[in-house]
């Protein structure tokens, strides 16, 4: 007896099962339609919680790619039109008028450039031609960017302009102080330490921070933007010069017999006894030397990342008061009683140059941040500029009424001059122009006589040393502007000052690379590759560089008899006897050419002439 089939409980076999599962591909062409059955009756739904869990899609929705039933056909889509980036309009609809990147000025651009394009190998690969193109190219992609960040300099030099006919040297502080801002003026105090005078000053790299020691052993170290005392000590003893070393942590102190370290709380960390009776003080922050000039006519430099004395040098000049570093090479100038100037390097043990700057000894020497000036004093009262580009040459000389004793130069190519209790700064043209000595910029009486000269960098303003205590000027266009936040941030924390210790000890330049032309490093020293090729060959008994001779190499099939390997061997040496007469025949033409004197009228015996 048969049985009517119940909604929902027939069960059709797994073939048809897996039959009705696979459905054929559709293309992107075709409309999906859903295939139906006569004999299928709408039976309940298998799993009522999914459907009811489903987003319901509203009735009037229209999709056309997953629509199951569509009674429209689908419009196939337009192709893709590109657009002029000219014709583009913004948000508001109105078109750009200045399209494009913003160009930069080339006179910008070439500040920025650093390989020179005019130099060329004569005779390069086409793999090292392509790799100096793309050097070229990243070289000038890279200054664009640079000229373009130059953008975001905001601050620009400024300098003290009087009115028609007005000197600017008759212009005194109080006259500023009135005129600027308040946090301007805040920057212009007097300490009165007429107990511990006279005094030696010296600014952290970053401008920050003052650290001063007086003759009757005081020495204090604070930060000078916000007057908070850092450490101050009494050392009991002589002092005759004080330095930051790299940070703002570590002071050097030259006292009277030996040098000491100290940090920022005034606790001793080193006494250095090898330098004894330190007079001056230089630190070579790129190096991490610390040159100390002292009474016994030693120059000392102490490497102190590691504590080790680099190299004694013996100047043969007496006792050494007058030391000054170049900013530029790091090269330290030492002026003597006999009237010269001494450019020393650790790497030598012969000063690298000797310059006669005065008929009497000398007092100062300075050098500007570029390092291609030199100004110094002497006993004759005369004040000289100094040309350092290879011709040491005097540019300017001034005489003044009493010498200067102390010289300095600021980031901007300021020159200042202490003479006695009188201080006199000269200003030129800008930053690469030399001071002009005929009328001063600004003049200013202290109360006592100078003793210590420096500008502060990135402020305009001028830390002067005196018996009556520290003097801070206010110079307006001394310092740059602008700094580097990556190499001289006076905002640093403490974690980015030990990050950036890290990063500068890890980018310590040698002491044997310090020399007058930092550019030669990059060069081939042509004569000493010569010499040392000749001593080998001297060493060895014979070149091992070179040619060897030609040996004809075997071939097969009976080919490689005596005469044909005599043959191919007396080929080869003719070829080699023919490019020696060609190039000796070049050079005997080249040389006649720069021997005959040129605009001289030919002659017909000029062919009897060899």
């Amino acid at each position: 007896m048969e049985t009517a089939p119940k909604p929902g409980k027939d069960v059709p076999p797994k073939k048809d099962k897996l039959q009705t599962k696979r459905k054929k591909p559709r293309r992107y062409w075709e409309e999906e339609t859903v295939p139906t059955t006569a004999g299928a009756s709408p039976g309940p739904p298998r799993n009522k919680k999914n459907r009811e869990l489903r987003p319901q899609r509203p009735k009037n929705a229209h999709i056309l790619k997953k629509s199951r039933i569509s009674k429209k056909p689908q419009v196939p889509k337009k192709p893709r039109e590109w657009k002029n980036p000219e014709s583009q309009r913004g948000l508001s609809g109105a078109q750009d008028p200045f399209p494009g990147p913003a160009p930069v000025p080339v006179e910008v651009v070439q500040k920025f450039c650093r390989i020179d394009k005019s130099r060329k190998l004569p005779h390069s690969k086409a793999k090292t031609r392509s790799r100096l193109e793309v050097a070229e190219a990243e070289e000038e992609e890279t200054s664009i960017k640079a000229a373009r960040s130059e953008l975001l300099l905001a601050e620009e030099p400024g300098f003290l302009e009087g009115e028609d006919g007005e000197d600017t040297a008759k212009i005194c502080q109080a006259d500023i102080v009135e005129a600027v801002d308040i946090a301007s003026a805040a920057k212009h105090f007097d300490l009165n330490l007429r107990q511990f005078g006279p005094y030696r000053l010296n600014y952290s790299r970053t401008g920050r921070h003052l650290a001063f020691g007086g003759r009757r052993g005081h020495v204090a170290a604070l930060d000078w933007v916000t007057k908070k005392l850092m450490c101050e000590i009494n050392v009991m003893e002589v002092v005759r010069d004080i330095r930051f070393l790299h940070s703002e942590a570590l002071l050097a102190v030259a006292q009277n017999r030996w040098l000491h370290i100290y940090d920022n709380q005034g606790i001793e960390l080193h006494c250095i006894r090898r330098c004894d009776r330190v007079t001056r003080l230089e630190f070579l922050p790129f190096h991490f030397l610390l040159a100390t000039a002292s009474e016994t006519g030693f120059l000392t430099y102490l490497d102190v990342s590691v504590g080790k004395i680099v190299a004694a040098l013996n100047a043969r000049a007496g006792r050494l008061d007058v030391m000054s570093q170049n900013p530029y090479n790091a090269v330290i100038h030492l002026g003597h009683s006999n009237g010269t100037v001494s450019l020393w390097s650790p790497a030598m043990k012969e000063p690298l140059a000797k310059i006669l700057c005065h008929r009497g000894g000398v007092r100062a020497v300075a050098v500007d941040s570029t390092g291609t000036y030199m100004a110094t004093s002497g006993l004759d009262h005369q004040l000289k500029i100094f040309d350092l580009r290879g011709t040491y040459q005097p540019l300017s000389t001034r005489t003044l009424p009493h010498g200067a004793g102390h010289l300095a130069f600021s980031q901007r190519g300021l020159l200042v001059a202490g003479m006695g209790d009188i201080v006199n700064i000269w200003a030129g043209q800008g930053k690469a122009s030399p001071p002009s000595l005929e009328q001063p910029y600004l003049t200013h009486r202290l109360s006592g006589p100078v003793h210590g000269l420096q500008f502060c960098p990135f402020e305009d303003v001028l830390g002067v040393g005196h018996t009556g205590g520290i003097t801070s000027m206010l110079v307006p266009g001394a310092g740059e502007p602008n700094f580097d936040g990556l190499e001289s941030n006076p905002y640093r924390s403490r974690k980015q000052r030990q990050e950036w210790e890290v990063k500068a000890l890890l980018e310590k330049v040698p002491a044997e690379l310090i020399c007058l032309d930092p550019r030669a490093l990059a060069e081939v020293d042509v004569i000493s590759l010569e010499q040392g090729k000749k001593e080998q060959i001297e060493r060895l008994g014979y070149d091992p560089q070179a040619k060897a001779p030609f040996q004809p190499k075997p071939k097969q099939k009976g080919r490689s008899s005596t005469a044909s390997l005599v043959k191919r061997k007396r080929k080869v040496m003719d070829e080699e006897h023919r490019d020696k007469v060609r190039q000796s025949l070049q050079q005997q033409h080249h040389k006649e050419a720069k021997a005959k004197p040129t605009g001289a009228r030919p002659s017909a015996l000029d062919r009897f002439v060899r």
